[in-house]
Order: structure tokens, then C-alpha cells, then sequence
């Protein structure tokens, strides 16, 4: 199984002066130390309006830049938000084509409906975001392999065009679809694109259940372009310390639950998706639950004292409660994807995903307010004493 990075560029408030130009120094250290330790790729998000929670509002440029910081690791876009009015599928051919020239080849394109607060900026139909996601994926290898790319449909329509540059991949990068409803993972697979699965706290046996939809996907697929890509890639939380003591003392876990709680907030969409979530349902990923909410929720009368420890703690830190990292840590401990711990609790958990099917992690540990050195450290570690176990 392969290690990657996943990384939102987040900077939690309090800010100091300088901020947001610290954000990208500590993501090329991050990513040199990574790329010098052996992750298989960077992968960062795209959000418009996401203070704290995340500053990567123009990711071909980040990934630009990392391209000329770094040697070996893989720079991948997960993923490109779909629906045309955000990003039009041949702006977005041209702009991955030279991420891919200026990185010598190193580029991985995901794309992804979006939802919450970026379809109400650009003023996007939630109904067709996902039919504009499956044409994206459908035009985009074309106009990187033709020189004469011409398309007609509801949504666009484009005369004859030679679109340029091209990508140095041939055919073309490998495509992938970030996913995290049961529909979404067999969408993904019936294109035969690779799956990148945001599904957070979801246990195991969902996971199989939403790689098993995957799958069905592509036994059926009518891949989207040249060739299928059939890796699976799955989002963690991930801090790998010397210790348990200094796993517990970096506050990762407290990190995990500010996370939960900063994105329904960021993006105004019900937060009860996310708890419904962790309670062990499926994302529910209709339009009209993942469309901004007309008002920021409020969020009094939350039970402090939810039978599911996780919900009381994020209810918790919701209502100003401070957290102990004891507790926070022993709490977050058992859940599958908070792959929070020394070498060996993390190389277990790792080793528990392989075991279902997965190709690859996407670990995020740039997270919350978890110190730059110490999200050094877990990548050091990680790259020393797990990449190499795990390779095999």
C-alpha cells in the first residue's frame, strides 16, 4: 500500500501577521520532507472562501509551485470542483496540462461535485453538479489526446478547437473522482477513474460496502479516457509519533474533532450529516443536504452527553468546552480512520485498510492546530518506519 500527503493548507485562527504566506512555506517544507521520505503523492483540495479551513483556493498554482521544490512525489488535484461555472472543463484541461509539463510528469487529476457555500458563490444547479462532473471527466482526455476536440451537450458547447498545451503523460494524467456516498464510489468506478474516498470516520465495514460499489462500477465501467484507473484511494487522519505519550501530547486528536466541526461550519451546510455519519449511516449526499443552508445553523441544546463518545466530544468543543488530550486521544483511539499513534498502533491501522482493498492512504497531518515541526516529525516517521513495511 502506498503512503500519500492530503493536505487543505488549513491555518486555524489565532492569526499571526504573515499568516497566509506561512501556510505555503510549511507546505513545501512538508512537501520536500515528503517527497525526500518517499510519499507516493501531495494531494490538495480546491475551496473558495474557506478561512481556516482551508486556503487552497487556487490549487493548480500550489501544486506549480511544490512541482519546483520536489523531485519524485506525485502532485495530485483533489479534486478540481466540476460544475462549469467554477471551473470549465477546457480552462481546466489547460491548466492541468501545465501543472504536468512544468512538474516533468507528475500530475493525478481528481474532480469533485462541490456542494455547500461554492455551488451558492457561483450560483450552481445542485440538480446537474453531478451530470457537469461526468462530462468534465469525459471532455477532458479528449481534448488532451485531439487536436481538432469539438463538444455539443446542455452545458457547453465548444467549435472546433486545438486545445494546448498538452500534458507530458501520455495519453494523458490519470483521472480519479473524489467520492463519499455509495452512488458516488460506483459512479466513480463505472468511468474507471480512480476513487479518492473522503469518508472520515467511517468504520471498516462501510468502507468495504462503499469499495464493493466501486467495484460494481467497474465491472460495468465505460471508462472516461484513455485507459482505467482503478486505484483506490482512501482519506485518514494520520499522526505518527515516537510514543503513545507524544501522540497524546501534539493534541492530534483534538485536531481530528476541530475538523470535524470547522467544515459543516465553513461550507453552511447541516452539520447533522456529518454526526448521521459517524453515528454509522452512509453520507447523505442529495442536493438538497448538501446545498448552503439559507442561515448558519445554531447549535444550542446540543447533548453533552451523546451515547457516542466521539458526538458527546465534538458537542462538547461546539459548546466551548475545553478538551482534555486524554480523553480526546483514548476516545479517538478505536476509530479506524484517526490513524493517531506510535509506529506500531499506525502501521495496525494501516495494515487493517490494506486488508479491505485499499491501494493507497491519503493521510492528512497538516490539521487543525497541530504544530509545523511536529507535522515534520510524523512525516519523518512515517517515511522511515512505515513506508518501507508497508511497500510490500
Amino acid at each position: 500500500m502506498i503512503l500519500d500527503i492530503f493536505s487543505e493548507l488549513q491555518r486555524p485562527k489565532p492569526w499571526s501577521a504573515g499568516h497566509e504566506r506561512q501556510v505555503l512555506l510549511d507546505a513545501i517544507s512538508q512537501a520536500k520532507l515528503a517527497d525526500e521520505k518517499g510519499f507516493g503523492c501531495w494531494w490538495t483540495v480546491e475551496h473558495h472562501g474557506a478561512p481556516e479551513f482551508s486556503y487552497s483556493s487556487a490549487p493548480e498554482l500550489i501544486l506549480t509551485i511544490l512541482s519546483q521544490h520536489t523531485q519524485r512525489i506525485r502532485l495530485g488535484h483533489s479534486g478540481v470542483l466540476a460544475p462549469f461555472h467554477i471551473n470549465h472543463p477546457l480552462r481546466v484541461a489547460e491548466r492541468a496540462a501545465w501543472t504536468d509539463i512544468a512538474s516533468g510528469g507528475r500530475l493525478e487529476l481528481g474532480l469533485a461535485r462541490s456542494g455547500g457555500t461554492e455551488w451558492e458563490t457561483f450560483e450552481i444547479d445542485p440538480e446537474t453538479a453531478r451530470d457537469q462532473l461526468v462530462e468534465a471527466l469525459r471532455m477532458i482526455p479528449q481534448m488532451w489526446q485531439r487536436d481538432d476536440f469539438e463538444w455539443q451537450s446542455r452545458f457547453a458547447t465548444i467549435p472546433k478547437r486545438d486545445v494546448v498545451p498538452k500534458p507530458l503523460q501520455q495519453p494523458h494524467p490519470p483521472l480519479w473522482q473524489t467520492s463519499t456516498s455509495p452512488e458516488s464510489f460506483f459512479l466513480a468506478g463505472s468511468l474507471g477513474v480512480g476513487v479518492l474516498g473522503t469518508t472520515l470516520l467511517t468504520s471498516l465495514a462501510n468502507l468495504r460496502a462503499l469499495l464493493d460499489q466501486y467495484d460494481r462500477g467497474l465491472a460495468e465501467a465505460n471508462p472516461a479516457g484513455a485507459f482505467v484507473n482503478a486505484q483506490r484511494s482512501i482519506f485518514t487522519f494520520t499522526f505518527c509519533a515516537e510514543t503513545r505519550k507524544k501522540a497524546i501530547e501534539s493534541r492530534a486528536a483534538e485536531a481530528v474533532l476541530w475538523f470535524i466541526n470547522a467544515a459543516p461550519s465553513v461550507f453552511h451546510v447541516p452539520r447533522s450529516v456529518w454526526i448521521d455519519a459517524i453515528r454509522g449511516e452512509f453520507f447523505d449526499t442529495r442536493p438538497e443536504r448538501t446545498a448552503a443552508l439559507a442561515q448558519p445553523e445554531t447549535h444550542d441544546g446540543l447533548d453533552l452527553d451523546d451515547p457516542v463518545p466521539v458526538i458527546a466530544l465534538l458537542n462538547r468543543q461546539v459548546a466551548g468546552e475545553k478538551i482534555d488530550p486524554v480523553e480526546a486521544f483514548e476516545v479517538m483511539e478505536p476509530i479506524e480512520s484517526v490513524v493517531i499513534g506510535d509506529v506500531s498502533a499506525c502501521r495496525a491501522k494501516m495494515e487493517r485498510y490494506a486488508a479491505v482493498g485499499c491501494d493507497r492512504l491519503m493521510c492528512l497531518m497538516q490539521m487543525g492546530r497541530v504544530e509545523h515541526a511536529e507535522v515534520m516529525e510524523s512525516i519523518r516517521i512515517a517515511g522511515d518506519e512505515l513506508i518501507p513495511k508497508l511497500a510490500g
